[in-house]
């Protein structure tokens, strides 16, 4: 079924032009069952067609509740190619929190994998919404769709039409589903592409979850368009993680510092071939140097990426041949994208070597928050996007992220960067991760509370953790407080759960002070 020809940035076209160069290539290994591009196309035009027969239309969103799958790219590829939005929600939610964001998305069609049916049957019951919802894959909805509610008209997708819609952690207030467009996507690809090309001969492997937006942006949705093959992992194993480097022969990688931790971990990490690998991508949250240090002496040095969501993600970048590299932690924005600091207060620009929250312009930046004009409103200025990060320039084109403004906390008219405090415990050799919260103090304003979690076997004392922080920092920023924890509590993508750690923090001191 044809209706008129595409925009030209839609991204449905990628998996069209990759099949009629190598239609035997194959494009996705899905635990070891391979789909070949012209299998992958096929599927994705029958998907198509049965969606706009069965009255589904461009502006309709489909939420997907199902792991990271070749059935879900085909899903993709048919959204690409109708002018749909694929919402697909994270499984690792309760029941409930699903409900909300499929009350939040309003769908008109809902799409399950088999292991996921009982989460997804629940939180439809819970949700207040009238959605028609199938099994996904060539026996689900690619065998038959289910009527639309409220039929829309077919046409080819546009430039400006929903592509992604993808949910916010939600580690401070509640999820938001930032949309993205075809051209988004089409302008953040071409910036990573630039920065760090893909070719059609690469594999790439995803360990990433699909309802992250580093599962589409940062790497796959490249290598389709360059026709490379994306070997896809449900779930985090390091040990068949580093053997599926080894075996499948995985060129390009994207990770969070805590998986190329486990991986350095890993009993199988010294005798693993990890020689084919050219380029690995960590990001998501900062990457320790020593960490940098141990893939270093392995395999080829981390990439470091910074960016959100909201800016498609792609936004900094420090690659280990950058001339950045070698003052300290600074990255350069991407290729389309432009980057500036501000003073949180005014708006106005800070002068070379100055700190400021940075702001972020390009055409890869999303188009707003799901039926949120206020919320989108206060992150879009005039075209720039508001990170809500601090960071310094430093006048060469580098520039480094301090930490994120909602964490700084005032200590004495202070300002004080949980990160730089954490940073500073974390070169203590017995500590594994530390986090800092700010914390009411009636004599300072707020005061910091480290929470550490050791290595395994370490045994170490608070005083003493507490003299390595005075030899290292200023006394307004060591932290008032040490506590020693199994583990810190963390969200999506290995990011720190810090309001779970304030609400821990404050019912200490409640409970010493009603003591």
């Amino acid at each position: 079924m044809t209706h008129t020809d595409p925009g030209e940035h839609t991204l449905g076209r990628w998996f069209v032009d990759a099949a009629a160069r190598d239609p035997q290539r194959a494009a996705i290994d899905d635990r070891g069952v391979v789909l070949t591009y012209e299998r992958l196309v096929e599927r994705a035009r029958s998907l198509s067609d049965a969606l706009a027969q069965a009255g589904y239309g461009a502006g309709d969103r489909v939420v997907t509740v199902s792991g990271s799958s070749a059935d879900q790219v085909v899903t993709f590829a048919a959204c690409a190619l109708s002018g749909l939005a694929l919402a697909p929600l994270s499984v690792r939610l309760s029941a409930a929190e699903i409900a909300a964001q499929i009350e939040r998305t309003d769908p008109a069609l809902v799409l399950v994998d088999e292991d996921r049916a009982p989460l997804a049957r629940e939180a439809l019951e819970l949700a207040h919404v009238s959605t028609p919802s199938a099994r996904m894959g060539t026996a689900g909805a690619e065998a038959h769709v289910p009527r639309a509610l409220v039929p829309r008209p077919a046409r080819a997708p546009r430039d400006d039409d929903p592509l992604l819609i993808l949910f916010t952690s939600g580690s401070e207030a509640d999820p938001k589903g930032v949309v993205l467009t075809h051209r988004s996507c089409f302008w953040t690809n071409m910036a990573l592409g630039q920065a760090m090309p893909i070719h059609a001969d690469d594999t790439v492997l995803c360990i990433l979850p699909q309802f992250h937006v580093a599962a589409w942006n940062v790497q796959p949705l490249l290598a389709w368009r360059a026709g490379a093959t994306v070997v896809l992992e449900r779930g985090f194993e390091p040990s068949r993680v580093l053997r599926l480097i080894e075996s499948r022969r995985v060129t390009c990688m994207m990770g969070v510092p805590t998986q190329y931790r486990l991986l350095v971990e890993d009993a199988e990490w010294e005798g693993t071939d990890l020689g084919s690998l050219r380029l690995a991508v960590s990001g998501g949250a900062p990457t320790p140097p020593d960490l940098e240090e141990a893939w270093a002496s392995r395999a080829e040095r981390l990439t470091l990426g910074y960016g959100l969501t909201e800016a498609g993600p792609n936004v900094l970048y420090r690659a280990p041949s950058d001339e950045v590299h070698a003052r300290g932690r600074a990255a350069r924005p991407y290729p389309h994208v432009s980057v500036s600091l501000r003073d949180p207060a005014t708006g106005l620009e800070v002068g070379p070597g100055g700190q400021g929250e940075l702001w972020v312009h390009g055409p890869g930046l999303f188009a707003g928050y799901v039926d949120d004009a206020d919320a989108t409103a206060a992150v879009l200025v005039d075209g720039w996007l508001r990170t809500g990060d601090l960071a310094i320039a430093d006048g060469h084109g580098g520039v480094t992220i301090v930490d994120r403004l909602k964490d700084i906390f005032i200590s004495g008219g202070e300002n004080v960067a949980p990160a730089e405090v954490e940073r500073a415990l974390e070169q203590h050799s017995l500590v594994a991760r530390a986090a800092v919260v700010g914390v009411p103090d009636r004599v300072w304003g707020e005061r910091g509370m480290a929470f550490v979690a050791l290595r395994p076997g370490a045994a170490v004392g608070v005083d003493e953790l507490l003299a390595h922080c005075r030899d290292r920092l200023a006394g307004f920023k060591v932290p008032v407080r040490i506590e020693i924890v199994p583990d810190l509590p963390r969200g999506a993508l290995d990011k720190i759960a810090r309001a779970r750690l304030r609400r821990s923090a404050v019912a200490l001191i409640r409970k010493e002070v009603d003591g």
